[in-house]
């Protein structure tokens, strides 16, 4: 299929998207398109609840198999948005509307490229196509339910805004709860055993704590301590209970659980970690995938925000149209152009692994 053909279907079906709200846990609309978009073109698909995936039509199970995923959730709409959010309006070589830039671009930019290649025979590597949901809360019922249901793959691309430049590495991210306890008593007298001062001593430990790796790509890990509160409002008591939230930002340098660890040792609270699935991932500049992107000029770098590439154990590149700064903005948009080069680009790479 010629790539202008590609790049108008592509963006067609990102207007009709963005018209059907897809927040995370309701993205069933977004789900039935998607699937319905893939049958159209004689794609037999799959879905397991509103995660969508297809196999390439000759799919061999003795070749290795190169995944293409991207997520079709939104955040809801911030307060300043000036235009309708589902609108799918084009002025000025823009397409406006919520999700345009995260993660739409990329989606349908992946799916065409994964329509390209669909039909091809001879290919050296299979390709699974995934679009998945509940990615902007890293739920439970996102692409981890659709990566236990498809065959095994080697390797992939995660379709999110990088300008198409090649994000080799990820920060991992644990959120941690802390509860200091003291005792309560009146503040007017020597009384009780303040909680909250507990907790001041801990967080200086967190802000002191060393981690003296340091990546290259994604730079020193990362503690902030982000919420505190007690567990009384009146002035004059001396509170029992101190609870505070450390946002933990991990370099691929280090496992969530050795980064509990060390705070463990250094604080009197109790710390509990909400989750430990969010992990720091990289990929290899050796990887035959990173050095195709780099044979097109592309330049790697470190991203410091989460995406599904979190939830997948084998390596991944994570790439696609789009401004990372773009996202979960007001009046969020994607050039025209920047979708039907990311189609361009990505054929561009995977030819040189799958030729």
């Amino acid at each position: 299929m010629p790539h202008q053909t590609l790049h108008t279907q592509a963006v067609e079906l990102l207007r009709h998207l963005i018209r059907i709200p897809s927040f995370s846990r309701e993205e069933h609309e977004t789900a039935n398109l998607i699937e319905a978009f893939l049958q159209s073109h004689g794609m037999p698909t799959h879905r397991v609840l509103n995660n969508i995936w297809a196999v390439n039509k000759h799919f061999d199970n003795a070749k290795p198999s190169i995944l293409l995923n991207s997520h079709h959730d939104t955040v809801k709409p911030n307060k300043g948005y000036t235009r309708d959010p589902y609108d799918a309006a084009i002025e000025d070589g823009k397409l406006y509307g919520l999700g345009s830039n995260d993660a739409g671009g990329c989606l349908v930019s992946l799916l065409a490229t994964f329509l390209h290649y669909y039909s091809e025979v001879n290919l050296k590597y299979n390709f699974v196509f995934i679009a998945s949901a509940e990615e902007e809360i890293t739920g439970a019922n996102g692409v981890e339910l659709a990566l236990n249901e498809i065959p095994p793959v080697d390797f992939g691309i995660v379709g999110e805004p990088t300008l198409l430049q090649l994000a080799i590495a990820e920060k991992g991210l644990m959120v941690v709860d802390a509860v200091a306890q003291g005792r309560a008593g009146h503040a007017a007298r020597e009384e009780g055993e303040n909680a909250l001062y507990k907790a001041l001593e801990d967080v200086e430990a967190i802000r002191r704590l060393p981690f003296s790796r340091v990546s290259d790509l994604l730079g020193p890990v990362k503690l902030s301590v982000t919420v505190m509160e007690t567990d009384n409002k009146a002035h004059n008591v001396v509170p029992a209970t101190c609870r505070f939230t450390i946002d933990c930002r991990v370099n691929e340098l280090y496992t969530l659980e050795e980064v509990f660890e060390s705070m463990q040792q250094v604080v009197q609270s109790q710390l509990t970690p909400r989750s430990m699935r969010i992990r720091s991932t990289s990929i290899s500049l050796s990887h035959p995938m990173v050095q195709a992107g780099l044979a097109l000029g592309k330049t790697c770098y470190g991203s410091p925000t989460t995406s599904d590439k979190a939830m997948m154990h084998f390596p991944t590149l994570k790439m696609g149209p789009g401004d990372s700064a773009r996202s979960h903005t007001a009046n969020e948009f994607i050039f025209v152009q920047e979708i039907g080069e990311g189609i361009d680009t990505y054929i561009a790479l995977l030819d040189q692994l799958v030729r």
